[in-house]
């Protein structure tokens, strides 16, 4: 197997044409650059590229390897500034967006902790659940739920937030248990205004495959909380996150409904301007938030 560094001074002589170039940036004999260039051809079977007294050209293998590893040294270096200096004292303003549930149960919190344990750190967090467009807004970080599509910004994945159907013992005692997906077609559903398959069009999995089903209700909102607050009321059936609604199952407020059958998964992430360093603030507080949510993973 090639190693990696010869891989890399590969790269550095494509784009400096020269091994004595190359070899006094790395403090490195000519010969030796040489010799290791050649150590990697022998590994992989194809002569890379040809030399004369004059300039260096590449083969067609040589152009598929340089082209395929080009940017390695860019990658691993954004790689170790991601991580270096999360020690060192953090200072400075950041502008965050985050959607109301995940503000309200723990954002909130964990990011004014982070301030706590950073006293040179300022955060400036809204609440919002509406498209936010971090470039035109000045916005730093966002977290957004779903898929994300716009090629310039980067988003890392935090974690997975499971969504269940529940509903009062009251409102089970009144109208019945739903046995089967298509029963909840007879029942009072609510329907969340935010969901992207639209509020009444809801998630389940059969053999392994996501299905819709649509369902009727007579209340929408865009706001989680409010149909929470609804079905405890005993007003009809929601489909929430785990984490809104982690309480009330346990003492018994509320019950899950047809756990066997839901199957929405909705994909958390910390969205920033693609930049090729990121400030370290940045990537301080996005794995400060991670770390939050991992330690009570349990409740999503």
């Amino acid at each position: 197997m090639p190693q990696i560094d010869d891989l890399v001074l590969f790269t550095q002589v494509i784009e400096h044409g020269s091994f004595s170039k190359v070899a006094e940036l790395n403090k490195i004999t000519k010969s030796v650059v040489s010799k290791r260039i050649s150590k990697l051809e022998s590994e992989l079977g194809v002569q890379l590229i040809y030399r004369t007294t004059r300039k260096l050209t590449l083969t067609e293998p040589g152009e598929v390897l340089y082209h395929r590893s080009k940017d390695i040294r860019q990658i691993a270096h954004s790689a170790f500034d991601a991580v270096t200096g999360f020690s060192e004292t953090l200072s400075g303003h950041i502008r965050m967006s985050v959607p109301t549930i995940s503000g309200e149960l723990l954002l909130a919190e964990a990011v004014s902790d982070f301030c706590q344990k950073h006293p040179g750190m300022t955060i400036d967090m809204s609440l919002d659940n509406h498209f936010v467009d971090l470039l035109s807004e000045n916005v730093d970080l966002v977290i957004r739920t779903g898929y994300l599509e716009d090629s310039s910004l980067i988003a890392r994945h935090i974690f997975n937030s499971r969504w269940v159907i529940c509903a009062s013992q009251k409102y089970i005692e009144q109208n019945g248990m739903p046995m089967t997906p298509k029963a909840l077609q007879h029942h009072n559903c609510l329907g969340y205004n935010q969901q992207s398959t639209g509020p009444f069009d809801w998630q389940f999995v059969r053999n392994g495959e996501l299905y819709t089903l649509k369902v009727t209700g007579n209340f929408s909102s865009d706001n989680a909380a409010a149909l929470r607050k609804s079905s405890l009321a005993g007003n009809g059936l929601s489909y929430l996150p785990t984490c809104l609604i982690y309480d009330d199952l346990q003492n018994g407020d509320l019950v899950e409904i047809l756990p066997e059958h839901t199957g929405k998964v909705v994909g958390i992430y910390a969205v920033y301007p693609y930049t090729r360093k990121p400030a370290k603030r940045i990537q301080a507080l996005i794995e400060h938030i991670r770390e939050r949510y991992l330690e009570i993973k349990d409740r999503f």
